[in-house]
């Protein structure tokens, strides 16, 4: 996955990464294997569901890493992560849309999405890395897609590159 490969380039043993949408655990599983067991990876969903499989498939890939679990929406990582890890974080993932198997009623939105991508920014460590893969085909998407890139491209302190695909878009940013 690409992301994944970007990604990859600014993790460390070590770090700390947020998955700000868990899903169903893709992003949370990576991150942890990057971070190793001297990490820390904290992930979000406001579904029960999502965090189920997400705990399903760390158990199944033997993940033992630190990897705490919120039922939470991603707008509130301010609130819920602790306060010294603002400015030390390597990297937050979004993978915006709807959990696949499950209800496509519940998604995203632009308005959470963009503060939680607001408050990544306070988390991001300098040259930190900001994943951001939005999904354009469900009601909604594409005006969340768009409202993400407005965002990614207004701010000064991101180092911004746009991966266009018949799917999903990327957003990968790094922060100056």
């Amino acid at each position: 996955m690409q992301a994944h490969e970007l990604l990859a380039r600014h993790l460390q043993p070590g770090d700390i990464a947020v998955d700000a949408t868990a899903g169903n655990g893709h992003d949370t599983i990576f991150l942890s294997r990057q971070v190793g067991a001297g990490g820390i990876v904290h992930a979000y969903d406001i579904q029960e569901k999502a965090l189920e499989n997400t705990r399903q498939r760390l158990t199944e890939a033997v993940c033992t890493h630190p990897v705490h679990l919120h039922l939470q929406s991603h707008e509130h990582l301010l609130d819920t992560l602790p306060k010294h890890y603002r400015g030390r974080i390597a990297a937050v993932t979004f993978n915006l849309g709807y959990l696949p198997g499950s209800d496509h009623h519940t998604t995203t939105r632009s308005e959470s999405t963009l503060e939680a991508l607001q408050q990544s920014l306070v988390l991001l460590r300098p040259h930190g890395a900001l994943s951001i893969l939005a999904y354009r085909g469900h009601p909604g998407g594409q005006d969340e897609a768009v409202r993400v890139a407005e965002w990614c491209a207004s701010q000064s302190r991101l180092l911004h590159q746009t991966h266009e695909s018949a799917g999903p878009v990327l957003h990968f940013c790094i922060r100056a």
